[in-house]
């Protein structure tokens, strides 16, 4: 004799229903706005304004630093936090690359404009960060599906956050200051490599989502039908 239904494993033309809060997965709901690793890529942010008026007033060269500083090393805080304890939401999923992406831009533009570093640098970190940017809001504007950060790219952008605030430590006429200069030259280089090998991993991705537009409502419209 057959036994009881389990609602759990009601079925419908042989494709099994999935509970609603299976859809929403482990990180918990997914629409919500203020989490704690949200409020923190707010919140670094929010400190390049302190970063900016620090290097720009004042002239406070090295307050300035310890804010990019923090704000650099921050950088995986809210990734990991959300990761962590189940907080991943849609906001956050663009906040997270976006604060990063804001961050990095406005330092580079910052410590270029006071001269702690050449402009050719500038140019290269600046011109890749607007090829990516580009393609994601190409990708957007055809509706493909969004592209999840690399590590590799998380890993390069953590690399620059970290050596331009040295840079700029290091903008001035003292034996330390020119040691600390040359380390972070050699440190800036694989940080470098790190971002352009990200941004030659995302074009197979990129095309990928390209090529696989509009296939999730076709196949729902096959399973419903």
């Amino acid at each position: 004799m057959r036994g009881p239904v389990e609602p759990a494993a009601r079925t419908l033309s042989g494709v099994e229903a999935v509970p609603t809060e299976a859809l929403s997965g482990e990180d918990g709901d997914l629409d919500r706005v203020w989490t704690v690793p949200n409020v923190i890529s707010f919140a670094r942010i929010l400190l390049l304004g302190v970063f900016c008026w620090l290097l720009i007033g004042p002239d406070s060269r090295i307050a300035a630093t310890v804010v990019l500083m923090v704000v650099g090393a921050t950088d995986f805080l809210d990734g990991f936090l959300a990761r962590r304890f189940h907080q991943v939401t849609t906001l956050g999923k663009v906040l997270d690359p976006v604060a990063d992406r804001v961050v990095l831009v406005t330092g580079v533009l910052a410590i270029t404009a006071y001269g702690a570093v050449p402009v050719w640098l500038a140019v290269v970190v600046l011109g890749r960060e607007l090829l990516v940017s580009a393609a994601v809001v190409v990708l957007a504007a055809l509706k493909a599906k969004r592209i999840d950060v690399l590590w590799v790219g998380k890993a390069g952008t953590f690399g620059l956050l970290c050596c331009f605030p040295l840079f700029l430590l290091g903008d001035e006429h003292s034996s330390w200051a020119r040691v600390l200069t040359d380390v972070t030259w050699v440190a800036v280089v694989p940080a470098l490599m790190l971002s352009f090998a990200a941004a030659a991993s995302y074009l197979p991705l990129a095309r990928r989502a390209f090529d696989e537009r509009g296939l999730a409502p076709a196949r729902s419209e096959s399973v419903s039908s």
